[in-house]
């Protein structure tokens, strides 16, 4: 352990402590220990809304090579409740770094752990599942038995209710850029930055809205698309958002889900959702599209997922529908697509500023149900 860092813990549910050196803010936090196996974007994963609530795990060994700048945050503040890492940067170079990672983790008070056998630590969630944890440093740190029960007096994540916590207090507009195509209500379950974005360079004006919004407050914007975005949480816990859903379908107005949406849009065609043993959480995670073969190499943050099968066609209370891609590692339903009412959905996330981009085009596609509609 390096000399110029206090002592760490990190604490699983399951008993097993991993020690290293304090990296970032000194004290305590609480969560569900994941791991994340991308080998860039480590500041698009910190403030990705879809993190609340969980200590992640960086499997490649060295993070903060380039620093923290100014312009590729995903939100206004790291959403991570603790962060793992191996080897961090001594000191980082990149054209646009303006101070380094660990002083960022400290000036927004986010507890982390360096120096830890992240390779092991990643086998053991990969073996026994994503589970409650703790991270303890400097003062913080005490007896095995003490700071255990304080990870077993924690929350589990099947059950939480996150997406309130992370949603815009009041609705904003991102105007499109150049001419207007279409008005686009999006309901922010944990939206990202790079999201309205994408949808702004493709003509589309966003009305970003609360989660809690209301129907009449959707249809106050005379939308000619819905956006469900990325969040956390566990999908059974979003009656809210899935009734809302069930009434955009209903009138017909064209809808687009991502990841949480995904979930939400599943869940009001009729499917079930299910917690995985650890989830996916990377930028390199295959997809294969039913319809054409196609593969798509991914970014994906989800611990929850939709029940069935690859390709299965199934009834749902508006019409015919469809599993429409899935993941060939697990099988894992990664999309959704409706036959009678303009809406579609998929787990992962085409609007990844880190990358891969293989999913991009899928927001031209919801420009084109858009498009029919207007006809």
């Amino acid at each position: 352990m390096r000399g110029d860092r206090a002592p760490a813990a990190l604490v699983l549910e399951d008993g097993r402590v991993f020690r290293g050196a304090a990296y970032g803010a000194h004290g305590r936090t609480l969560g569900e220990v994941v791991f994340c196996t991308g080998m860039t974007g480590y500041q698009e994963t910190l403030t990705d809304p879809s993190y609340h609530r969980q200590i992640v795990v960086q499997t490649a060994p060295q993070i903060g090579n380039t620093g923290w700048n100014d312009e590729d945050d995903e939100s206004a503040r790291i959403w991570v409740s603790g962060y793992v890492v191996r080897d961090p940067a001594r000191t980082p170079s990149n054209w646009r770094s303006r101070r380094s990672l660990d002083s960022e983790l400290a000036r927004q008070g986010v507890v982390g752990i360096s120096e830890v056998d992240t390779r092991t630590l990643t086998r053991h969630i990969r073996e026994h599942g994503a589970m409650r944890a703790g991270v303890f440093s400097g003062d913080a740190v005490a007896a095995d038995d003490v700071l255990l029960d304080e990870v077993l007096a924690s929350p589990p994540m099947a059950g939480a209710d996150l997406a309130g916590e992370v949603s815009t207090a009041a609705p904003y507009v991102v105007e499109a850029k150049g001419e207007r195509r279409f008005r686009v209500a999006a309901l922010d379950l944990g939206i990202k930055s790079n999201t309205p974005r994408q949808m702004t360079a493709r003509g589309l004006e966003v009305h970003v809205l609360p989660s809690s919004s209301s129907l009449d407050d959707l249809l106050a914007v005379e939308p000619d698309g819905v956006f469900l975005s990325n969040g956390p949480g566990d999908p059974a816990t979003t009656a809210h958002a899935t009734a809302l859903t069930k009434s955009v379908l209903e009138r017909e107005i064209p809808l687009f889900g991502i990841c949480f949406g995904n979930q939400i849009l599943g869940r009001a065609l009729g499917l079930g959702t299910y917690k995985m043993r650890y989830g996916h959480r990377g930028i390199n995670i295959p997809v294969i599209d039913v319809a054409t073969g196609r593969v798509a190499i991914t970014a994906q943050n989800h611990g929850f997922a939709l029940e069935g099968e690859p390709g299965q066609r199934f009834e749902s209370p508006f019409g015919a529908a469809q599993i429409s891609h899935y993941c060939p590692n697990d099988d894992t339903v990664e999309g959704v697509r409706c036959a009678d009412v303009p809406a579609f959905s998929v787990q992962y996330h085409p609007e990844a500023a880190a990358g891969p981009h293989d999913a991009a085009p899928l927001f031209d596609e919801f420009v084109t149900l858009m498009e029919k509609k207007s006809r």
